[in-house]
């Protein structure tokens, strides 16, 4: 293609992406059309730091699935990426800091590249149950394929057709704890950082423009093979290719009304290093988790008196502990995650109208006020902001 092509000529697959509302639930819905559109920005935006910000032999973080860049992350994580090539070595170092984990995923095909189908995530997972800090919580992890001769540190087998590493922050308390301050380097000899080529640049604003319709594509048919295995407003659970290993998610598709709500049940594993729960949109994009009460863990949720976790789901305050707002969203997920727990119970869901909710709940429930509901938005959103998200 001639250096003198217009740049909407290197950007015409975006339109394909536009083509996925006919994977929606409501793809006539114009409302869905705007949100579709919103999601396209959105992954085009983050699909820069991807293609351009980076590369395997001058490796450096980028943002991935954070409250910007919003294809149902974890609202617990920060995530963090980096380029990698198989072949060469890496250290990461720094700092623990009080987050309630960090893990490190390496693998190849990364979601929305053309390389990608999603299941390329976690050929290796490691934890803090891995890794060994120093007193000051300092450490480093060296990733490469053969542990080097004479080095007796945290090491990571990489795989030789590694092409990324994703690393999650995940923290229970968000106002109080710390996250980690990592460096990643490669360890090889490498040439300087060139300059890029014309064509190079135009390939890589090629891949961009492909970028939103290969991320929409593969999440649409995630969160629609849910529906079509379980139906509505029930739970399943699975574990994902491009999950973290010890994580088992129940999800579901939800559907309410304005005067309804769901109501959420479970036990709790006798262990549970860590679990949580989130709502998400209709086009597998997290709701407004900043702003809005849409997820919560073990350590911000209430749990009743007989140990069971009780959530409700629902569009206005039903006045109890543990709800889930939707942010507007009648139709959507609901995902929960038991990671490394001793057991994986599956939760039920129960459609109520909104004002019968406390005659389907413990009689012991305690009323949160509007007050106390205030606070806990002004904690959160304090709690989020104190974050690293891009």
């Amino acid at each position: 293609m001639s250096d003198q092509a217009g740049l909407l000529t290197y950007l015409q697959d975006l339109e394909r992406a536009v083509d996925e509302i006919a994977n929606t639930w409501r793809p006539d819905d114009p409302e869905y059309r705007a949100d579709i559109y919103r999601q396209i920005m959105m992954s085009l935006s983050f699909s820069y730091f991807a293609f351009f910000h980076a590369d395997a032999e001058h490796p450096d973080w980028s943002p991935l699935w954070n409250p910007v860049y919003t294809l149902q992350p974890n609202p617990d994580d920060i995530y963090l990426h980096a380029p990698l090539k198989g072949s060469l070595t890496y250290r990461v170092s720094g700092q623990r800091g009080t987050a309630k984990m960090l893990t490190f995923s390496t693998g190849a095909g990364m979601v929305g590249t053309d390389e990608g189908s999603g299941n390329g995530l976690g050929y290796r997972d490691i934890d803090d149950n891995d890794i060994d800090y120093n007193p000051d919580g300092s450490f480093e992890i060296v990733f490469s394929q053969i542990r080097p001769a004479g080095y007796t540190g945290n090491w990571s087998e990489l795989d030789p057709q590694a092409s990324y590493m994703m690393v999650r922050f995940r923290s229970y308390d968000w106002l109080n704890e710390t996250d980690p301050e990592l460096v990643i380097e490669c360890l090889d000899p490498v040439p300087p950082k060139p300059r890029l080529k014309p064509d190079e640049i135009y390939e890589r604003i090629r891949k961009m423009a492909r970028f939103p319709a290969q991320t929409s594509s593969l999440f649409l048919r995630m969160q629609n093979g849910i529906k079509e295995r379980v139906g509505i407003n029930t739970f399943e659970a699975t574990q994902y290719a491009g999950g973290l290993s010890k994580q088992v998610y129940w999800p579901a598709v939800f559907e309410l009304e304005d005067d309804e709500a769901l109501i959420i049940e479970t036990e709790i594993p006798e262990r549970a290093p860590y679990w949580n729960i989130q709502i998400n949109d209709p086009y597998f994009g997290v709701v407004e988790f900043v702003y809005r009460l849409s997820s919560f863990n073990a350590a911000t949720a209430r749990l009743s008196s007989d140990g069971k976790l009780r959530a409700v789901v629902a569009l206005t305050d039903p006045g109890v502990p543990n709800w889930l707002d939707t942010a507007g969203f009648k139709q959507g997920t609901i995902y929960g995650r038991w990671y490394d727990c001793s057991s994986n119970p599956l939760p039920t869901l129960k459609r109520v109208k909104l004002s019968e909710v406390r005659d389907h709940l413990p009689s012991d429930t305690p009323i949160v006020t509007p007050e106390e509901r205030t606070t806990q938005l002004r904690d959160r959103v304090r709690g989020a902001q104190r974050r690293r998200r891009w």
